[in-house]
């Protein structure tokens, strides 16, 4: 609320003065400080990323080095596997007798030992457990069997 304050007794031959009206100032100008924060934040958000530096590694070079590559192992069990004791590991066609070692060059550089088992339907669970031992001989860790949805639901 403003405060109105007394009039002063005129000086000699002058004028009276008029009533003079005063603010008391209740609150803070915070414009200032919002402006000096903002220009702190502009200064700290250029110099922290130059006040962060790495170490410098210049790394070696290898010519047998192989991709790192986080694709899924698939392995396959036809129905004619009866017959010829052949899987298929990825692309290629692996008799059973090497399976082991097979997937165990194809496991080397991965983190995940892990395998997808397909198998036909018909094969015998015999069989589904020749396959899977000579998958845990070759140093698999998870077996995950692939299946197909029902198409009646």
């Amino acid at each position: 609320m403003p405060k109105v304050q007394p009039m002063d007794a005129a000086p000699m031959g002058g004028r009276a003065r008029s009533r003079r009206v005063a603010s008391t100032l209740n609150e803070i100008n915070v414009v200032p400080l919002v402006d000096v924060m903002l220009v702190l934040l502009i200064i700290f958000m250029v110099t922290a990323p130059m006040m962060q530096r790495g170490l410098d590694v210049n790394l070696p070079q290898s010519r047998r080095a192989q991709e790192i590559n986080d694709q899924r192992l698939y392995v396959t069990v036809p129905l004619s596997f009866r017959k010829e004791h052949k899987v298929r590991v990825g692309d290629e066609l692996v008799p059973f007798e090497l399976l082991a070692e097979r997937v165990r060059q194809a496991l080397r550089w991965k983190s995940e030992k892990q395998v997808f088992l397909q198998c036909d339907g018909t094969l015998s669970v015999q069989e589904f457990l020749d396959v899977t031992d000579r998958l845990k001989e070759g140093g698999v860790e998870n077996v995950g069997i692939v299946a197909k949805f029902p198409e009646n639901r």
